[in-house]
């Protein structure tokens, strides 16, 4: 079996898979204070929640997070007996990347663009909406194009809560109408309607720089209630930077 984890700024996503096969996924907090004994204990319970009996032969990680990367890598190998593999400078992935700061570009948009080259038609847009809001294009020849960075959802909804004081915090759950009277239905409407025609003004900008593509991928924790509200047709894929870190390993093992 092969272990799989994103190490993002507010969750770390883990995957596990028996060949192509995703067998389970789980996430845990990002902690950047809680020590390698603790993400070990953590992960542990997490394997055994899911898998009765685990072996594991690989492991990868990628990580947005460097301060955490050694210290969850270990408790990776504590775990599993792996030495992991890390999303980086030097690994095969497939790609080719038309940037002069290609190593600024963070590993988790690395294996979804892998994800993305691996499982759709190109040229394609990504939208990955986590801690930050995240769009990028991957040509038809799998070139890491460029794209753009916005605040994230959350970012957004604890500013508003923290910095207005009669503003509460709400769900994401989409109100009956854009033009609301109820304070809660006034920040959904903002929040979530405000976001996907975000989505939607930046891919008909993608449009018009870089032209039509085959495929419209979106990602992350905080896509789904956000994408179906776009007026663009984006096909969600929740597992896309997993399916792409299992592709790096294949291609590395």
């Amino acid at each position: 079996m092969l272990l799989a984890l994103d190490i993002g700024n507010s969750n770390i996503t883990i995957g596990s898979y028996e060949g192509e096969e995703l067998v389970f996924t789980a996430r845990m907090k990002t902690d950047r204070l809680r020590t390698e004994n603790q993400y070990a204990i953590e992960l542990l319970d997490i394997l055994k929640l899911y898998i009765k009996k685990f072996t594991f032969s690989g492991a990868i990680i990628s990580s947005v997070v460097p301060e955490l990367t050694d210290i969850i890598g270990k408790a990776v190998t504590d775990v599993t007996a792996c030495e992991p593999l890390y999303v980086g400078p030097g690994i095969k992935t497939g790609l080719s990347v038309s940037s002069h700061n290609a190593g600024e570009i963070g590993a988790d948009l690395i294996a979804g663009a892998v994800g993305t080259a691996e499982k759709y038609p190109l040229p394609a847009f990504v939208i990955d909406l986590g801690t930050a809001t995240k769009m990028y294009v991957i040509s038809e020849k799998k070139e890491f194009v460029g794209g753009m960075i916005a605040p994230g959802i959350r970012i957004s909804m604890d500013a508003l809560a923290k910095e207005c004081s009669q503003l509460p915090t709400v769900s994401l759950t989409a109100p009956k109408k854009t033009i609301s009277l109820n304070t809660g239905e006034c920040m959904r409407s903002g929040i979530v309607f405000g976001f996907a025609s975000l989505i939607d003004g930046m891919l008909e900008r993608f449009i018009n720089e870089y032209g039509e593509v085959k495929s419209v991928i979106a990602t992350g924790g905080l896509s789904k209630p956000i994408i179906k509200n776009c007026k663009a047709q984006i096909e969600l894929n929740e597992n896309l930077i997993l399916d792409g870190l299992r592709a790096i390993y294949n291609k590395n093992k």
